[in-house]
C-alpha cells in the first residue's frame, strides 16, 4: 500500500482522539471552568455539530482545489480549533473552539476517502479506505487513553496543545507523502457537487450510515453503567475495557476493508447481521465479567465491519461529487452518534433495564437491514430497465422527406 496513507491515517488519529478525549476530561474541564457536568457535556455535542454542519460545507466550497491543498488547508484549521481550546480562556470560547475543531473533521475522511481510492488499483478500493480509518479505530486504543492520562496529570489544556502537535505532523505528513498529481477535484464545481446528491441510492447509502451506526451508539453511549451495574466491573476497570471496543473496531475495519473488495454490499449486510446478532445478546453476555468483555470488542468489530462498505457505496452512488457525498457520510455518522445516544437514553429512561439500550440498539440495526434491503432493490431494479435502443433514438429524429422540405 502506497506510503501517502500513512499520512491519512496520521490526520485521523489525531481527528479520532480529539474527538473522543473530551468524555474523559468531562469531570477536570468542569471543575476548571466552574461549570456542571452536563454543561461540560455541551463541549461534545458542539464538536458533533461542527461536523455535521463542516462536512458538506467546505467539501462543496473546495470542490474545485486541489485535494491535497485541501487536505493540508483542512488539517490546519483542526490545528487552529485545538490550539483555540488550550487556550480558551472561558467556557464560551472553548464552546466555540470545540465547534471549530469539528469543522475539518468530516471533509477530511470525505477527501481523503476520494485520494485514498485514486492511489491504488480498482480492486483494493475498500483496503485503502480502511486503512486510513485504521487512524480513528487506533486513537480509540491508544490515543485517547493517553491523552486523558496527559489531561488527568497536567490539566486539560495540556491534551488540547498535543493533540495540535499531532495535527502539525500530519501536516508534514500529508505535505511529503500525497502526490501532487491526480488529486485535483471534478471541474463541475459547487453546482455539479450538489446535483450529483440527488439521487435515491446516495441517500439511501447516508440512511443506512444513520440507522446502523446509530446502533452502535445506542449501546455504546450507555456501555459504563452496563459494565458496571450489570457485569460487576469497578469504575477503574472501564478504561481498559474501552480500549477492548478499540480493537475490536480495528479488527472489524481492516477485515471489512478486505472483505468489501470482494463484495461490497454481502459485506455490509454481514456486518448488519452480525450487529443485530450482537446487540440483541448483550443482556445475557454482560450477566459475566468474561463474556461483557468480549461483548464489548465484538461490539466494535461488528459495527466497523460496515465502516469501509458505506463509505465506498456512496462514493459509488455519487460519482460525479465522491468528496462531498463522502464527506455527507461522515455527517451522517455523526447524526446516528446523536440520534443513537437519543434513543438509548429513552430506553433506559423508561425503565426498561440497564442493557435495553443494546435491545433499542438491535431494532435500528434491523432499521439498517432493512435501508439496505430497499436500497439493494432499488439498484436490481434500474439494472433491469433496458436502456433506449439506437434505432428508437434515430427515428425520433428522422429529418423531413426532401419532396417536403418547401414546405
Amino acid at each position: 500500500m502506497p506510503l501517502a496513507l500513512l499520512a491519512l491515517a496520521v490526520g485521523a488519529f489525531g481527528i479520532g482522539t480529539t474527538e473522543f478525549v473530551m468524555m474523559g476530561l468531562l469531570p477536570d474541564v468542569a471543575d476548571d471552568l466552574h461549570i456542571s457536568i452536563p454543561s461540560a457535556g455541551h463541549l461534545v455535542s458542539a464538536y458533533a455539530l461542527g461536523v455535521v454542519i463542516g462536512a458538506p460545507l467546505l467539501a462543496a466550497a473546495t470542490a474545485r482545489m486541489s485535494r491535497r491543498k485541501v487536505l493540508i488547508a483542512l488539517m490546519g484549521l483542526f490545528v487552529a480549533g485545538n490550539a483555540l481550546s488550550a487556550f480558551a480562556p472561558d467556557y464560551h470560547w472553548l464552546l466555540a473552539a470545540r465547534f471549530v475543531s469539528g469543522l475539518p473533521h468530516g471533509a477530511f475522511f470525505g477527501v481523503g476517502a476520494v485520494v485514498a481510492t485514486n492511489l491504488v488499483a480498482p480492486e483494493r478500493k475498500a483496503r485503502s479506505v480502511s486503512l486510513m480509518f485504521l487512524g480513528l479505530t487506533v486513537a480509540n486504543i491508544a490515543g485517547v487513553p493517553v491523552a486523558t492520562f496527559i489531561g488527568q496529570h497536567f490539566g486539560w489544556r495540556a491534551t488540547f496543545l498535543g493533540v495540535s502537535a499531532i495535527g502539525l505532523a500530519a501536516i508534514a505528513s500529508l505535505g511529503f507523502l500525497i502526490p501532487r498529481d491526480h488529486t485535483h477535484g471534478p471541474t463541475g464545481g459547487l453546482r455539479g457537487e450538489l446535483a450529483a446528491l440527488r439521487s435515491l441510492p446516495v441517500w439511501l447509502a447516508l440512511g443506512t450510515t444513520v440507522a446502523g451506526f446509530g446502533a452502535l451508539f445506542s449501546a455504546y453511549s450507555y456501555i459504563t453503567p452496563m459494565l458496571t451495574d450489570s457485569a460487576g466491573y469497578a469504575d477503574s476497570s472501564v478504561t481498559l475495557l474501552l480500549a477492548l471496543f478499540g480493537v475490536g473496531a480495528t479488527v472489524g475495519n481492516l477485515v471489512g476493508g478486505r472483505l468489501a473488495d470482494h463484495s461490497l454490499r454481502g459485506t455490509l449486510f454481514g456486518g448488519l447481521v452480525s450487529l443485530v446478532t450482537v446487540l440483541a445478546l448483550f443482556p445475557v453476555l454482560m450477566s459475566a465479567q468474561w463474556s461483557a468483555a468480549v461483548a464489548v470488542a465484538l461490539l466494535g468489530a461488528a459495527a466497523f465491519i460496515t465502516g469501509s462498505p458505506l463509505q465506498l457505496m456512496v462514493m459509488e452512488k455519487a460519482s460525479a461529487a465522491p468528496s462531498l457525498a463522502s464527506s455527507a457520510n461522515q455527517a451522517a455518522f455523526n447524526l446516528a452518534n446523536a440520534g443513537g445516544a437519543w434513543i438509548g437514553g429513552i430506553a433506559l429512561a423508561a425503565g426498561f433495564g440497564t442493557t435495553s439500550p443494546a435491545l433499542a440498539g438491535a431494532l435500528l440495526a434491523v432499521l439498517g437491514l432493512a435501508v439496505a434491503a430497499t436500497a439493494y432493490t432499488v439498484d436490481r431494479r434500474r439494472a433491469e430497465v433496458p436502456a433506449p435502443t439506437p434505432g428508437r433514438l434515430v427515428a425520433t429524429h428522422v429529418p423531413p422527406h426532401p419532396e417536403h422540405a418547401n414546405h
